[in-house]
């Protein structure tokens, strides 16, 4: 992912929330904060952070206590009462339409951040041995075309120097990153320049 992508999407989730009466925003994968943290310091909001692992939501909420931080499944019904939502994120995270729209008041926001074609395309052509684009944006558009409507699309990038250590953490956390940590090209990494890219989809609900 990378901060770039972060400041990305708060910097345009707070431009979607009113400056002076806070709304509560949920975010899908909220890992340890780091999102609605940067959002509540831009805007006032009621954040609640849903995650998996009760590690980061432990982590979450020592950084940000004043925020609500559950243990969550998204892909399931999500905690939270019909139409007390104004917005949603969900950057590399999971993905539940129906429920979003169900949690959102009317004209609420789902903001998304998916890997666009190039992210890590320096490190997936190292590992794998060419480059493969994958396009996201469509299959998320058509996921989402039942309960939303795309108002916007924008692309963030960025390109970091990084280390051996940094490389295998970056692998480890990506799709497949598992099945290709004992390979040959994985144990001759040293140094890499890699392409962070994420697409940002704005939904509105309809």
């Amino acid at each position: 992912m990378g901060r770039a992508v972060i400041e990305s999407v708060a910097t345009r989730a707070a431009t979607l929330l009113d400056e002076e009466s806070p709304a509560v925003v949920a975010e899908l994968g909220s890992g340890s904060g780091e999102l609605l943290g940067t959002l509540a310091a831009k805007r006032p909001i009621r954040g609640v952070g849903l995650d998996l692992s009760t590690h980061a939501a432990m982590h979450a909420a020592r950084r940000f206590p004043s925020m609500s931080w559950v243990v969550a499944n998204a892909d399931r019904r999500l905690p939270l009462l019909n139409g007390s939502t104004g917005l949603i994120l969900s950057v590399h995270a999971r993905r539940n339409p129906p429920e979003c729209r169900r949690v959102l008041v009317d004209g609420g926001f789902l903001l998304l951040a998916i890997p666009s074609t190039d992210d890590l395309i320096e490190l997936r052509e190292e590992i794998q041995g060419s480059p493969v684009d994958r396009d996201r944006v469509a299959a998320a558009v058509d996921e989402h075309s039942r309960d939303f409507v795309l108002v916007e699309q924008s692309t963030c990038k960025q390109r970091l120097d990084l280390d051996r250590d940094q490389l295998l953490k970056l692998l480890r956390g990506t799709y497949r990153g598992e099945r290709f940590s004992e390979s040959v090209r994985v144990q001759a990494l040293d140094s890499l320049a890699v392409t962070l890219a994420s697409d940002i989809l704005l939904f509105r609900k309809t």
